[in-house]
């Protein structure tokens, strides 16, 4: 590898050893069965928690738990945005425009600063970034400052791709092709960085993650509230399924409730017996991240410049197999929907009136 290419790697915490020993079972040809192990059934109805209606006493209710969770310091955001929009001109997609000429991060912490000012008192902002994006992230939280929002950046880790008989996969310009090994990487690069332990040190203790393309999955007292009343140390937002839904979905796993992605359910199991799907958003009890967890490296073929190529990725719903899960039912759409991921421009186009309606219903934007 050239010296930029090593200096990069090592800046963004590639592990070699393991980077070889993955590698190595590639070239060996040995299998790599994704399938999840154990015996798998839909989860419980009690697994199961619908999020009450808006104007509820019981919405109200969770709402005053989660508001004193956040007056008390116990509270941040995390947002995922290690991605580049190559559907959208190949900018950081962080920083596409979305509504009203506003970038999907910067609508991320609009959102923060209106939970902020529901709470009182300013609020911590996380933004995973990636080894092609970090550069770009920091510039825009300097450029986007609120006094409300203490934001920090921190990267996700790097990886190299593989060819499929093993050997280094090469980019046009003939450097190794990288890439950024999934939003698994985020317990692992929240310790990396020392936010986790500043975070805990200052009183925190939920952690409420979504993806920056999601912009309806907002910080809601009413969800922290949910997780606080459940006792859960994991809870995922889960919503109803569609035909042609993409993802993980609930399961008994053994008997224990874990997210499991779509590829991982074994050929005969009917999927459409699970109602729901995993929406990537979840809160996490802070003071649980630090353990080391065994996630899986999950080996994906993947297009790139016009060929298939290898790589290894860990995934975040994976920690429902070491901390006391429980799901939350939420709308997708309509008022209270919390599920309009934008992957295309076409999702934007169709999407973005119903985005801002609930963004203004919610304080985020002004009427």
């Amino acid at each position: 590898m050239d010296e930029a290419t090593l200096q990069l790697l090592q800046s963004f915490g590639f592990d070699r050893s393991r980077f070889e020993r993955l590698r190595e079972s590639v070239r060996r040809d040995q299998a790599h069965d994704n399938v999840v192990r154990g015996e798998i059934t839909p989860p419980h109805d009690d697994d199961l928690r619908t999020f009450p209606h808006l104007g509820s006493l019981e919405r109200e209710r969770l709402a005053g738990l989660g508001l004193e969770a956040m007056r008390k310091g116990e509270v941040g955001a995390v947002v995922l945005a290690g991605g580049m929009a190559t559907r959208f001109g190949g900018a950081v997609k962080a920083a596409v425009p979305a509504i009203r000429g506003k970038s999907f991060l910067e609508l991320k912490i609009a959102d923060v600063a209106a939970a902020a000012e529901h709470a009182g008192r300013p609020l911590p902002l996380f933004v995973m970034t990636s080894f092609a994006t970090h550069a770009d992230i920091v510039r825009l939280l300097e450029e986007l400052a609120d006094e409300r929002v203490r934001a920090f950046a921190f990267p996700q880790f790097v990886d190299v791709r593989l060819e499929l008989d093993g050997s280094i996969a090469l980019d046009p310009d003939g450097r190794p092709s990288l890439y950024a090994p999934g939003h698994g990487d985020l317990p692992f690069a929240l310790v990396r960085s020392g936010l986790l332990d500043r975070f805990l040190s200052e009183g925190g203790r939920h952690l409420y993650m979504s993806n920056v393309d999601n912009l309806t999955s907002t910080l809601d007292p009413a969800v922290i509230g949910a997780h606080v009343d459940s006792g859960a140390e994991l809870t995922a937002l889960v919503a109803e399924k569609r035909p042609g839904d993409q993802g993980g979905a609930p399961a008994r796993v053994d008997g224990r409730l874990e997210i499991v992605e779509g590829f991982r359910f074994p050929p005969d199991f009917d999927q459409d017996r699970i109602p729901v799907f995993n929406t990537n958003t979840f809160v996490m009890d802070a003071t649980r991240l630090g353990e080391p967890f065994d996630l899986d490296f999950f080996l994906v073929e993947k297009k790139v410049d016009g060929r298939t190529v290898l790589q290894f990725e860990r995934l975040v719903g994976q920690l429902s197999a070491y901390l006391d899960t429980r799901c939350l039912v939420v709308e997708r759409s309509g008022p209270d929907g919390r599920f309009h991921p934008i992957k295309v421009p076409k999702d934007l186009e169709r999407e973005a009136p119903e985005i801002e309606r609930i963004l203004v219903a919610r304080g985020i934007l002004e009427p």
